[in-house]
């Protein structure tokens, strides 16, 4: 069945749009028929499960870290993944980035916009977001005081990772654009992340004019990032079991699909 479902949704989604099976509480063997009917990229929600199914599949699955993600746990998920799609906060975008320069990485990421009624969701508003890439007259609210942009000739060059030592001088907060904010005289460059795009999950809810609502709102801010230019900023992941063609519609380029793929979770 995890093969024809699969068959079922990859029939219905255009080119270019790529599908994220999404395998939280699913065993190996359920993950393995996916990836013998040629599913690779596999989304995880918990640090410890993901830890735990990377070596028991084979080397060429590409894993997506997809679920709200604490600073502890970044070595538990880091090494494996090709995306982080969930970064919800600074704090946790800094952390990825120091992680990564210190294992000389740059890792890729999403910026996961808060779009759903409910108050438990994580993730940025889109003041916030364009704070961050430097889209906003002020970077997002922060821990640190008084923000304010470096001169264009302070301006390091590179986003590429590289060691402590290798850093640009004075307290530059890179982002991933190679923006940087001067913060109080603490240096905390972000150029051991790639900012590639943003998340979203919409309200949890049947009611699909909300949802369509909630998807025009992170296509519009997306958009809204693509035309400043933020170099390799292309992928745009909303979309789940039960509502990906709208997603599709509003300009998704990646889709998460669970319960359409390997049927309810074992829990």
């Amino acid at each position: 069945m995890i093969s024809e479902n699969l068959r079922n949704i990859l029939s219905k989604l255009p080119s270019g749009v790529q599908l994220v099976a999404v395998s939280k509480f699913h065993p190996i063997p359920a993950l393995m028929e996916a990836y013998d009917a040629g599913q690779r990229i596999f989304g995880e929600n918990r640090p410890q499960e993901l830890a735990a199914k990377v070596p028991q599949m084979p080397a060429d699955v590409q894993w997506h870290f997809i679920g709200h993600l604490q600073t502890n746990k970044l070595k538990l998920v880091l090494p494996y993944v090709t995306l982080v799609q969930s970064v919800d906060s600074l704090h946790l975008l800094e952390a990825i980035s120091a992680w990564a320069m210190a294992n000389n990485r740059v890792i890729d990421v999403l910026l996961e916009l808060h779009l759903g009624a409910e108050e438990t969701k994580h993730g940025f508003t889109e003041d916030e977001i364009l704070g961050i890439i430097g889209g906003a007259d002020t970077p997002p609210e922060t821990s640190f005081a008084s923000l304010r942009p470096l001169p264009p000739s302070a301006v390091p060059t590179t986003t590429q990772a590289c060691s402590p030592s290798q850093q640009p001088a004075g307290p530059s907060l890179l982002h991933g654009r190679g923006w940087p904010w001067v913060s109080g005289g603490v240096s905390a460059p972000l150029n051991g992340v790639r900012i590639r795009g943003l998340m979203g999950m919409a309200t949890n809810t049947d009611d699909m004019v909300v949802v369509e609502r909630d998807f025009e709102r992170i296509e519009a801010l997306y958009n809204k990032v693509r035309a400043m230019g933020l170099p390799d900023f292309d992928q745009l992941s909303i979309g789940m079991s039960g509502d990906w063609p709208l997603a599709v519609k509003h300009g998704a380029t990646m889709v998460r699909i669970g319960t359409d793929i390997f049927g309810e979770r074992e829990y």
